[in-house]
């Protein structure tokens, strides 16, 4: 099988076994660490914290999009 029959084959999965397929590439590309990851939830827990005390103020995603093309369209 070369690689447009497999990508033909895989894209004619339901959906689910699709995303499954694709996890599962994504993974052997980007071997998880572990470490890492629980690094990441720690910091996403401590941010949640934040932003229910209120020590913190999210901001809108489409002030953060202007402020980024503002910056970089220059």
């Amino acid at each position: 099988m070369n690689t447009k029959e497999l990508i033909d084959e895989a894209i004619s999965l339901p959906v689910e076994e699709r995303a499954v397929v694709a996890d599962s590439i994504l993974k052997s590309l980007n071997k998880p660490d572990n470490d890492l990851d629980r690094k990441w939830g720690l910091i996403a827990k401590r941010r949640l914290a934040e932003l229910r005390t209120g020590d913190v103020q999210a901001v809108p995603g489409n002030e953060v999009f202007e402020k980024i093309w503002k910056r970089f369209s220059k």
